[in-house]
Formats: C-alpha cells, structure tokens, sequence
C-alpha cells in the first residue's frame, strides 16, 4: 500500500497546470507547421490541436517554427487553430507491469489502472559500455529440441526469427515466451493488427505466459511515430528488469514493422529514402535498438532477445533482413514449404545458424550438431533427384545415410517437450544412428 501511495503521489507531482500555446500556420499532408512554441519546444515533445482531436509529435524545430507529425488525419484543420504545447510523457516501468498490456507510453491497454514508477527512464537509452558487458552465459532450456541442440540459445544472446506470413512466427514466439527458462519475458507487438493482439495475449500467449510477461503494443492503425516508440519502449522494459539482476527474454514481432515506421517519420522529417527505399538513418535505427539487448555488465542481469523479420517468398537479401543479420548472434529462417508439409516449427536448419557455436557445446555435442547438420544438408540438396526417382541407391553413402535418418530428423526437430538439453541430444544421437 505505501509504494502505491507513493506511486500516486509520484503521478499527482507530475501534473502540469499550464501549458505554451500556438498556432497552426501550414497543413501539408500529415505534416503540420505550428509558430509560437520556439522558444519551449523540443524534438519528441507532443502537440495537441484544440477544437479537432488532432495530435502530433514534433520532428523539428526552426525560425520558421516546429513541424510535427499528426496522429491522424487532418480533415477539418485549418490555420489559425490553437496548438497546446505537452511535454513527451515520462515512460516510468514498474515491476507491478508484469501482466499488463500498455503502450509505447506506458499507458494500458487492458482496461484496467496503471501506475508508473517513482522515477523515468528514456526510451532512447545508450547500450551498455562494451568494454565492460560480460560475454555471452549459459545456454537456455527452450522446450524445443531443435534450439536446445542444432540452435541453442544462451543467456545474452539477440538471434533474429526470419518468416513470411502466415509460417508459424506468433505461435512459435508465444511457445518461447511459456518455455524458456527467464525471470521475465517483454513482448514488443509493433504495428500488429488490433484483434491480433487481444487474440496473442489471450489465445496465443495465454494466462500461463502472461503470468511473467509485459507487453508494449502499438497496433497498425497508430502513428508511424509511435509504431516506432513501440519498439524503444519495449526495450526500456526489459532493461529495468535487467538493471534488477533478472533474467530478461525480449521479443520484438516485427522489426520490419519498426524499420517502416522509421522511414514513414524519417522520410516526412525531409531525409531522401536511399538505401533500397529506405533512409540513410534506417541502419543506425536498426543497431541502436539490437545493440541495447544482450549481456548486461557486472550487477546486472541479461536480456536474451528474439527479433522477428517479414520477408517474402523467405528472400533473406531483402532491405531489413540483410541489415538485421549483420547485428545479431544468429539468425531463424522459417520456411512456407516447410510450414505447408505440416511441420512445425518450420525451421529451414540448413539457412539458420546459432552463432554462440561452437562455444555454447561439449566437443562431442559439436559433432552430433555437425553430423545432423551434413546428413539433413545432404537430403536437400538431392531432394529433387529424390522425389523424381532418379536417385540409385548405393551412388553416395552420405546421401543413403540421409535418406535412411530423414524421417528420424524431420520428427526431431519438430519435438517439443520437457526432455531437456541433455535429453534433447539423446534425441539427436538416436535420429542420427536410426537408420
């Protein structure tokens, strides 16, 4: 009860009684130009048109005045109407989040109360000093035998989940969330459809996940500006649970979706889209969320992060997705083919890869790896001849070794279960020696 007094004291003192007015001088598209306000405006503060409902963020500030980005549409505003200046809210996260759904402003989206904490933070924060992280921990229980062997995961590490629509990336996500051994698991649902997201955190998700989650959403229809906080937001969270010594697991579905909505402000802002249709600043936006995930320093805990990418027809040059590979500890690629002949997950193993190998395994856990990787390799790359009949038995031993352990793999790597690590390379070693 006292730090819930104290909560609403917090809150109460940080009410303001007056605000800076001015006025709208020019409405270009969903830009807006406002005068009055130079001398207390600041990028990322927050306007509010009196008399329309319309709201907006500013982007820049000059003699000529601030232009900001609207909310919504602009039918009906004309110049001359009276702009209130606010200041940008203060993203404060407080343990009591855990459970809640809100938005990149800390605001909540399940209808129920919510207080901040004492004190903010910035959505903008710098990672941590590099010379000072600790490198990648221990490897993670995920539930899934394939993450637990062919692809670990361990304590520190950001790995990116590559997919197109429709392949299983939501379900996977939420499996994650129920299974892998952390403290607390954040979810940065960024310009998911809005009957997607009630479906994530009651169906998906479910009450067993939500239990020790938080979830930061902004759906598709809010402003790029704020599809784009969603994301910072959602990585803020994770950090002040890191800060605590916890275990933190951090899933961003998608970054796509944040690379879009940065070049919707960045483009609006006056920077030229180059770089393949997006701005030069899309990269550095990319880098600075990914690298405030992972280890944390001495005193600290870990975010383990999963990043999804929408990718077409599982296209890995696409813009975000060649971009996101060079940040990450490795990189998922889910594959429709895969997804269409009813395996889930719908991991394509011979285009994924774990980059904490060959460190995170035991020297004979790296040869089991090795073995499965070259006997499923194998089978791929004479499937065709395969299936078509035109393949003798007895040509290529490695190939009738595939041949003869594919059915073994193919139902090892869509287990899930409680086997373990340890059980999950008991797995492995007996779909290797199946045939």
């Amino acid at each position: 009860m006292h730090d819930i007094l104290e909560q609403m004291t917090g809150a109460l003192s940080r009410v303001r009684s007056t605000y800076p007015i001015g006025t709208v001088d020019e409405i270009r598209g969903s830009e807006v130009r406002i005068t009055g306000l130079n001398e207390n405006a600041r990028v990322g503060d927050r306007i509010k048109i009196l008399g329309s409902g319309v709201q907006g963020e500013i982007l820049s500030t000059g003699a000529s005045g601030v232009r900001i980005l609207v909310d919504g549409p602009t039918e009906g505003l004309a110049p001359g109407a009276f702009a209130v200046l606010h200041p940008r809210p203060e993203f404060a996260p407080h343990n009591g989040w855990i459970g809640r759904v809100v938005d990149p402003d800390g605001q909540p989206l399940d209808g129920r109360p919510l207080l901040p904490a004492l004190t903010g933070r910035s959505v903008h924060t710098p990672p941590p000093v590099a010379t000072r992280r600790r490198p990648l921990g221990s490897r993670l229980a995920t539930g899934f035998a394939v993450f637990d062997t062919i692809l670990p995961i361990v304590r520190g590490q950001r790995i990116g989940l590559f997919s197109g629509s429709g392949v299983g990336k939501s379900t996977l996500l939420a499996s994650l969330a129920k299974k892998v051994d952390a403290d607390v698991i954040v979810i940065g649902l960024v310009g998911e459809r809005g009957r997607e997201v009630r479906e994530f955190v009651e169906v998906t998700l479910g009450a067993e996940g939500m239990a020790r989650s938080v979830i930061v959403a902004a759906t598709s229809d809010r402003a790029a500006q704020t599809r784009r906080r969603c994301a910072l937001a959602a990585t803020t969270v994770a950090e002040h649970f890191r800060d605590q010594g916890l275990q933190v697991l951090l899933l961003v579905d998608s970054v796509t979706r944040f690379a879009e909505a940065h070049r919707e402000t960045a483009v609006t802002a006056g920077e030229p889209a180059s770089l393949r249709g997006h701005p030069a600043s899309t990269p550095a936006a990319i880098a600075a969320v990914c690298e405030r995930a992972g280890p944390g320093c001495d005193g600290q805990g870990d975010i383990t992060a999963i990043y999804t990418v929408l990718v077409s027809g599982s296209d890995m040059e696409e813009p975000v997705a060649d971009m996101l590979r060079g940040f990450l500890d490795g990189h998922v690629v889910l594959d429709r083919a895969i997804a269409e002949r009813g395996r889930f997950p719908a991991i394509d193993v011979t285009r994924s890869v774990s980059r904490s190998l060959p460190t995170a395994a035991n020297p004979a856990e790296n040869k089991l790896i090795s073995e499965a990787r070259q006997l499923i390799g194998a089978y791929d790359q004479s499937e065709l001849m395969i299936k078509a009949g035109l393949y003798v038995a007895g040509t290529d031993p490695r190939v009738d070794a595939a041949i003869g352990t594919r059915d073994a793999l193919e139902t090892f790597i869509s287990h899930s279960g409680s086997q373990g690590i340890a059980g999950s390379f008991r797995m492995l070693q007996r779909a290797i020696t199946s045939e």
